[in-house]
């Protein structure tokens, strides 16, 4: 480890860095919270005040001039992802994005060639991935356990339909619960399988009531070898994120997939066995991982090429939505 943690500058004050990103880059064993932007310093300082963030800045380009950071989290509307990531990357910076990383594929494209050009780390902010639970269901299912995977169904639903102004529920900002929630359990089945889809099919209720963003959607991923994530989302509906991954001998049942209690249930002949698993701060460990990629002592578990590529299927269940077609991938 580097003599000093690693610098993070904010960029946007949203729930997900106030609530969530920021505590854990705080109760991180590697890095600090070192400024945060707004385009109102007022909300700026208010923020920086309650979580004692030392500087806050009253635009996003006066965080990015300054020199003492190295690197920079943002968890802005998607619409703005690529460019204020691009930009971030330009003046020096390394760059945590939240998820989707961008509004699609060419837009994440564009984004993975700024990394290689500048040499700066691009990482997409699923922070589920970096609890050690994963590791452990792909290690149950190599062994054969529950058998051959014949299938995956995951959801992500919530209910917040009645906060009209939501940014979640302006189309062009890249509104609507399959960029929200629905990006999860396509990003759990990728990881899983270890391949990638070729086709989606997705049925959406699309609201005019919210600018005609999906609010709902449930859809069919295939991927190779006839196995297929069946999964629905929402963002107006009973809350749940679930996974469970069907094998010809067994399955695994995940009732909290990505975020709440780490345990999971190992079904098969034999009965019910549970996994249990270590209570662990996933904002932390994405920290961490993030730090000492930048630090050259980890490789990246999920370069922004997997980013791309999670764009791709999202791409087309989107695409699907709106036509009422499969779409291939």
């Amino acid at each position: 480890m580097t003599n000093r943690p690693l610098r993070f500058g904010v960029i946007g004050c949203a729930g997900i860095a106030v609530g969530s990103v920021i505590p854990g880059i705080k109760q991180s064993t590697t890095s600090v919270v070192q400024a945060i932007a707004s385009r109102d310093l007022r909300k700026a300082q208010e923020t920086a005040d309650k979580l004692e963030i030392p500087t806050a800045y009253g635009s996003y380009e006066e965080l990015l001039a300054d020199s003492s950071l190295d690197a920079v989290y943002i968890p802005l509307p998607n619409h703005l992802h690529m460019e204020w990531s691009i930009r971030a990357m330009e003046a020096g910076k390394h760059v945590l994005c939240e998820k989707p990383m961008a509004l699609n594929a060419g837009e994440a494209a564009r984004m993975l060639e700024t990394s290689r050009s500048t040499g700066k780390h691009l990482a997409e902010a699923f922070m589920y991935r970096n609890h050690p639970r994963y590791g452990r269901i792909k290690e149950i299912i190599a062994s054969g356990e529950i058998g051959e995977v014949r299938g995956i169904h995951g959801t992500f639903t919530f209910n917040n339909h009645a906060d009209k102004n939501n940014v979640r529920y302006r189309r062009d900002w890249g509104g609507g619960s399959i960029y929200d929630v629905g990006c999860y359990p396509i990003s759990a089945a990728r990881l899983i399988l270890g391949s990638e889809p070729e086709a989606a099919t997705v049925h959406a209720l699309i609201s005019p009531e919210h600018d005609h963003v999906d609010m709902m959607a449930s859809g069919v991923i295939e991927f190779p070898n006839s196995v297929a994530l069946t999964f629905d989302c929402s963002m107006w509906a009973a809350f749940r994120n679930t996974l469970e991954i069907l094998g010809t001998d067994g399955r695994i049942e995940v009732p909290s997939a990505y975020i709440g209690d780490p345990t999971f249930y190992v079904h098969t002949s034999a009965g019910k066995r549970e996994e249990q698993q270590e209570m662990l701060n996933q904002y932390s460990l994405q920290a961490d991982h993030f730090a000492r990629i930048v630090w050259g002592e980890e490789s990246a578990r999920f370069g922004p090429e997997d980013a791309v590529a999670n764009m791709k299927v999202i791409d087309a269940c989107i695409e699907s939505a709106y036509r009422r077609q499969r779409i291939q991938i």
